[in-house]
């Protein structure tokens, strides 16, 4: 069997590591042709030395700077014998669609992966996709590149892998109703504040935010995840892998995090994946098919679990999948708004600029303000997406 040829953008990160520990595991299997980084350029050097690389990006300027200043290359050719081609964020389009690249796996945070994302796309790769704001910002044009050139999305979310793993082998997204689905039911934890009243909301301080009890993640995505946008985002990004309307997707919260998505069927059948919270799993899940690979991640004890507990959300609690429910009806335009305002708010938030219930209350303020533009193409989404960040960095003072 022939070596699958791997591109990992965001390398250093939780999902690029949880990768690159995978991949460790079968030699035999793939190979890491490249591996593109931000500003953790220590842990890439180290990366390098363990997969050897033929290139390297670093998509961080400062980072780059750091990395050229501080010999790594030489290291690395002392080290590996070579040195891996060093490239910087303007070398990501020609690296995704590089002959040398069968997989590219997309976990670049932010609406900074879509150019890239969608490069590979374009080229007909198999993407294995853990950058949700993708398709949050530019569905409709990814699966458009995906029908035009015959590339592959495979979700790497634990909870649209799940769904993934649920639905028949010959799932058409294109003609969804054909295969008798009544409901998608993406889960979720809850997050820290499951159980707060909305005046201690308020009083939210970063280091609560990102400390997650279940999965160890990145500070984006862990307030994301406590605010309950990540799972907004998830709803959106369901829309345009499983081509749903918006009626047949729903939430259910699950503390445990052990059953990760459920599809319900017309004739009553529910599936469910389930297994322990470790990303490790659906990474394996992508990279193996169809075959099922070692992933490293701990099994399951049911007996010991004992009881799982599921509840509907609370939409007062977590007004921002209220907004996201709103979001799916208009998702072209509204999506790239919520995404764009969740950033810049999460960001204000993180560095202490606003407080904890301001990252809804922003993101409010930009739905409102931009519910009557349209997007008719993908630079349209780009526009949007850039005057929105503009907006909301302005309303700061207003809030």
């Amino acid at each position: 069997m022939a070596s699958q040829k791997l591109l990992l953008l965001g390398a250093t990160g939780t999902i690029g590591v949880n990768t690159l520990d995978v991949v460790a595991r079968h030699p035999d299997r793939f190979s890491v042709t490249g591996l593109a980084a931000g500003k953790n350029i220590d842990l890439l050097f180290k990366q390098a030395c363990a997969h050897r690389p033929e290139s390297l990006i670093i998509c961080d300027d400062t980072a780059l700077s750091s990395w050229q200043k501080g010999g790594y290359s030489e290291k690395l050719r002392h080290q590996l014998g070579y040195s891996p081609d060093l490239g910087s964020v303007k070398d990501l389009h020609r690296v995704c669609q590089s002959t040398n690249v069968d997989t590219v796996v997309a976990a670049i945070v932010g609406s900074a992966g879509l150019k890239p994302t969608l490069s590979a796309l374009q080229a007909g790769k198999k993407v294995l996709l853990a950058n949700k704001e993708s398709l949050v910002l530019a569905g409709r044009f990814m699966i458009k590149a995906c029908l035009e050139s015959g590339a592959t999305i495979l979700p790497v979310d634990s909870e649209h892998n799940a769904i993934y793993q649920c639905l028949p082998s010959n799932y058409d997204l294109s003609r969804p109703q054909e295969f008798g689905i009544e409901r998608m039911i993406l889960t979720a934890s809850g997050g820290p504040f499951r159980k707060k009243s909305l005046a201690e909301l308020e009083q939210v301080t970063p280091a609560q935010a990102v400390a997650h009890p279940n999965w160890v993640m990145g500070r984006k995505i862990s307030v994301d995840s406590s605010t309950m946008a990540n799972k907004g985002l998830e709803l959106i990004e369901a829309l345009w892998l499983f081509g749903l309307p918006a009626t047949q997707l729903s939430v259910l919260v699950h503390p445990e995090s052990i059953v990760h998505s459920l599809v319900e069927y017309k004739d009553g059948s529910m599936l469910a994946q389930l297994g322990c919270p470790d990303m490790r799993t659906p990474i394996a899940h992508v990279l193996g098919l169809p075959d099922r690979i070692e992933s490293g991640s701990p099994r399951l004890n049911l007996a010991q679990l004992a009881r799982l507990h599921f509840e509907e959300p609370d939409l007062t609690r977590f007004p921002m999948l209220k907004l996201a429910f709103e979001v799916l009806n208009k998702p072209d335009t509204l999506a790239p708004v919520f995404n764009a305002a969740n950033e810049i708010a999460v960001d204000l938030f993180l560095n202490e600029k606003i407080s904890y219930m301001d990252i809804v209350r922003l993101t409010e303020a930009c739905l409102s303000r931009f519910a009557g533009e349209s997007v008719r193409g993908l630079d349209d989404a780009f526009a949007l997406d850039n005057t929105v960040r503009v907006y909301a960095t302005e309303c700061v003072g207003k809030l």
